[in-house]
């Protein structure tokens, strides 16, 4: 019998997937045994992070804000068995404060940040359904829990974390559990400025109880234990991997 961590026969697709945080998770999922697609817009890219992830890792780019790229990208995962894992990771920040922002600003950003995930997750849905089984992780932010201005991150991601708890609702009758991770601090690339400043390190030193940044790979176990069978009975709930700074003061 399979260990109940193992992923092995399982599609996933991870959007964001060429670095940072996706990319952490895709290879955590590859080294469980799946078979992961990485999203991304840069064919590149992708390229080069499937070669470092290696296993059986497949590129599809697409523009996930793009409705008939998305459809042609569902119509190939259906000729190659359909998913069982969806990650929506892929996302923007806009951190301008609110006086440098116009409405263009906010729909550009749920645009990506929310209503490309529930896309994704209705498609996805689709093809989980006639498994009888399926397993939908959203990317969310400690930013849908507490605020720090980034209004329309901010908004993005409490949006995305509620649209969790009515898909788990929605989709737990057909064996889908939908559940989603909420990083903290973590030193991406896209986080490269504020590694690299020192009064954010002294900032996560007082207020998170590990006293760090977090690293890519320290996500990508919490997905793989959502995506897993370990989790079965795991749905609508958000995990925050933050080093302890929702819960410290």
């Amino acid at each position: 019998m399979a260990h109940p961590s193992s992923l092995a026969g399982q599609g996933a697709l991870v959007t964001g997937a060429a670095r940072g945080l996706g990319l952490a998770i895709a290879r955590r999922l590859a080294e469980g045994g799946a078979q992961v697609w990485l999203n991304g817009r840069d064919t590149g890219a992708l390229e080069m992070a499937a070669t470092t992830i290696g296993g059986d890792c497949r590129i599809l780019a697409f523009d996930i804000a793009d409705d008939l790229a998305t459809e042609k990208a569902f119509m190939q995962l259906e000729e190659h068995g359909g998913l069982d894992i969806l990650v929506n990771n892929a996302g923007r920040r806009d951190r301008r404060p609110l006086g440098e922002l116009r409405r263009s600003d906010m729909s550009d950003m749920l645009a990506v940040n929310l209503v490309a995930p529930f896309d994704l997750a209705r498609r996805a849905a689709e093809q989980m359904r006639r498994k009888g089984r399926g397993r939908i992780i959203n990317i969310t932010s400690i930013a849908s829990e507490i605020a720090r201005g980034d209004i329309p991150y901010t908004a993005s991601k409490g949006g995305l974390s509620a649209m969790t708890r009515a898909l788990a609702a929605e989709l737990g009758g057909h064996g889908i559990t939908v559940n989603s991770v909420a990083p903290g601090y973590f030193a991406t690339e896209a986080n490269r400025e504020m590694v690299a400043d020192r009064s954010v390190e002294e900032h996560l030193g007082r207020r998170t109880s590990l006293g760090r940044w977090g690293q890519p790979d320290e996500i990508a176990g919490a997905v793989a234990f959502l995506a897993s069978s370990e989790a079965s009975y795991i749905t609508g709930q958000t995990l925050a991997v933050d080093g302890g700074y929702l819960a410290h003061f």
